[in-house]
């Protein structure tokens, strides 16, 4: 973990992170990596549901809360309570970005939409995710990253020819996506805001941020009417290109995009007439053959170790990694020289917790981990108390009345 104390871009950066789960919580958590101050707004009692997700740990919260949250403070407040409402806005005056990722509706329900979050600070930026987005016929379908892996076009694509629809890594994958699109959107903003004074609002939806990622298909349908099927361990834009099963069991990924780069291979494999003209020279003849072409790369798979195999493909500069488990991970000399995985020391477990470093990686300012998820409401003294300049009777009655 970075100890440099340097100023990093985001500096002076503050953020009320309202949001639950991943999605919108995830881009204040990269902001926050570069100096942004992330003031994460929990329910009273209870706090984000995220705590509760994936493996508990002693104090409670789980390792999803501890990664995820990161260098985040927490403080309680019920918004469903006027005087929770009131609290947020004095908050949001003086804040430069709010995140949220309710159901479109929730935040002017609880007269907190953002109409009137500007009206209180127009200077502020608000980001807003949700599954279909704050706009068209369906911005009122509850949505997680399930739904918009299936209703952005990705399941679709999972799994074997003919099989049925996969979950695309078992991974909350539209919401780390969504989380980027929404850091990069509040940049963007923040960027616009120093040239006008005016903030401005970020519409997200996670099924569009799946739907961006996903090749030509979009485009090839409207050009020739093709739908891409169900591709299994391949896929259609080249070939070979996929996994592949090794003689001890293993599985190994390659990928030759050129022709050359699978002369190349039909030279590694000492089969150097595949790559002829007579036979597989040309990309379309290899993706019009790919079945066959398939079967000859994955019976020379078939003799050799993940190892050798490895060894073979990268001597011969053709493009090969292992399919790694996680275990895989944690002995993998290249992510332990690059410090892809950290530790973090948790003083409330006393502990140190292994998780996934900066991105991106800044030459100049490095973004940095300086505190894992914060146990619930560890801020509360110092935000009411020493910035809104609540005295500690005040504060009381607010926890007896459950505003805080």
């Amino acid at each position: 973990m970075s100890t440099d104390k340097k100023p990093l871009p985001l500096d002076g950066v503050r953020i009320l992170d309202l949001a639950t789960f991943v999605a919108a919580p995830f881009a204040a958590s990269v902001l926050s990596e570069f100096g942004a101050e992330v003031i994460k707004v929990e329910q009273p009692g209870t706090g984000d549901s995220l705590r509760k997700f994936g493996t508990p740990t002693e104090r409670g919260d789980g390792l999803m809360w501890l990664t995820e949250a990161r260098n985040k403070r927490s403080i309680t407040l019920n918004l469903r309570e006027p005087e929770g409402v009131e609290l947020l806005k004095r908050l949001a005056k003086d804040a430069d970005v709010v995140c949220e990722n309710f159901r479109p509706g929730t935040m002017e329900k609880w007269g907190l939409g953002w109409d009137v979050l500007h009206a209180v600070n127009p200077k502020l930026v608000m980001l807003r995710v949700s599954g279909y987005g704050q706009t068209g016929p369906y911005k009122d379908r509850p949505a997680f990253a399930r739904i918009a892996h299936a209703y952005g076009a990705l399941s679709y694509l999972t799994g074997m020819p003919g099989e049925a629809p996969l979950t695309p890594g078992s991974t909350s994958l539209a919401d780390y996506i969504s989380g980027l699109y929404g850091a990069i959107g509040i940049l963007l903003a923040l960027r616009s805001r120093d040239a006008t004074g005016e903030g401005q609002m970020i519409d997200v939806a996670l099924f569009e941020s799946i739907f961006r990622v996903l090749d030509e298909i979009a485009t090839a349908f409207a050009w020739s009417g093709t739908v891409r099927p169900r591709l299994g361990l391949h896929t259609s834009n080249a070939c070979p290109h996929g996994h592949f099963e090794t003689q001890d069991g293993e599985w190994v990924s390659i990928a030759c995009t050129t022709d050359k780069m699978f002369a190349r291979f039909a030279a590694v494999m000492e089969q150097p007439e595949l790559a002829g003209a007579d036979r597989f020279a040309s990309y379309l003849t290899r993706i019009e053959q790919a079945d066959e072409v398939n079967a000859l790369v994955g019976k020379w798979f078939a003799n050799l170790t993940r190892e050798d195999a490895l060894n073979r493909c990268l001597a011969g500069d053709v493009p090969i990694a292992p399919v790694n488990s996680i275990a895989d991970v944690f002995k993998d000399p290249h992510y332990k020289a690059r410090e892809t995985i950290i530790g973090v020391h948790e003083p409330t477990l006393d502990k140190e917790i292994m998780v996934p470093n900066v991105l991106p990686r800044l030459s100049n300012t490095p973004g940095r981990i300086a505190s894992l998820g914060p146990t619930l409401g560890n801020a509360n003294d110092d935000v009411y108390g020493e910035e809104l300049g609540l005295t500690a009777d005040e504060i009381s009655a607010l926890q007896d009345k459950g505003v805080i």
